[in-house]
């Protein structure tokens, strides 16, 4: 089978297991191209290195798991940034302002679910 001709886009995507919480982000060139028949296939690359389509069935490197939420790229990026640089406490108010508010140095303390909210759909 000969190529006819061949054209590259580049995607990147974002990852978050729903089994293990694990998130990851990965950037692939996706070559589409036409065969001598005139039957077009694409592959996708990852690295420089030949990968299966990442909206096929995605696996999780962290655990195995197969159920795995894709997204645009940047979500998973937003959420590490925000563990690793947590906004500081809101300081404290005064009687009779806000109860509810929490008292000053107190910081947030995070959960799995935590992680996994912005990626659940609006």
């Amino acid at each position: 089978m000969s190529e006819i001709a061949a054209t590259t886009a580049h995607e990147a995507y974002a990852f978050a297991c729903m089994r293990c919480g694990h998130g990851w982000e990965q950037a692939y060139e996706i070559e589409h191209h036409v065969d001598g028949s005139d039957n077009a296939f694409v592959i996708y690359k990852a690295d420089g290195e030949r990968v299966p389509s990442p909206l096929s069935r995605p696996s999780c490197a962290n655990c195995g798991g197969h159920v795995v939420r894709i997204m645009r790229a940047g979500r998973v990026s937003t959420v590490q940034q925000l563990l690793h640089n947590p906004r500081p406490a809101r300081p404290a108010v005064q009687d009779g302002e806000g109860s509810d508010a929490a008292p000053a140095g107190t910081g947030h303390h995070w959960h799995l679910s935590d992680l996994l909210h912005p990626f659940h759909r609006r």
